[in-house]
């Protein structure tokens, strides 16, 4: 079968949950976004956002912002142990090193959407624009996992 012909069975198998979707990386400005994605969350909540991000230039870069047209806000967050008691804190940006990566995480750095105006539904695809200091904007789609879920290993972002 022609590899069209392929991804366009994979895309509709992945689409009635009957496969999981290996996908290419979005690029832009030298940096690459890989395995985005995001657990399911209701309506008016909040839900939790995460990648792998890495600089593939010469010079360091930072993330300072993100945005949603499903979220009345993103925030970039860490989560710092605070006592006994982990504790999720606003950030004002993430740095990337240059040729580095940082990975986003349940438990680490992550992002925040916040103020959803549509529940996050398991399966589903949610845009995200990310803003870098240097390299500027990246479009990525964040893969919508069940709510509890750890990570979405082996997989990353479908190209728009």
């Amino acid at each position: 079968m022609p590899a069209p012909t392929l991804r366009r069975l994979a895309i509709a198998l992945a689409a009635a949950g009957g496969l999981a979707l290996p996908l290419a990386a979005q690029e832009a400005g030298g940096i690459a976004v890989e395995q985005p994605w995001a657990r399911a969350a209701v309506q008016g909540g909040v839900g939790g956002a995460f990648m792998r991000i890495e600089n593939r230039g010469a010079a360091a870069d930072r993330l300072v912002s993100a945005s949603s047209p499903v979220a009345r806000a993103v925030e970039l967050h860490a989560t710092v142990r605070d006592g006994d008691v982990m504790r999720m804190r606003p950030v004002q940006a993430i740095d990337l090193p240059a040729h580095g990566a940082v990975q986003l995480q349940p438990g680490g750095l992550h992002m925040m959407l916040i103020g959803l105006n549509r529940p996050l539904s398991q399966g589903e695809r949610v845009p995200v624009t990310l803003f870098f200091e240097h390299a500027g904007s990246v479009a990525v789609e964040l893969a919508v996992q069940g709510a509890g879920a750890g990570g979405m290993a082996g997989h990353s972002a479908m190209p728009r």
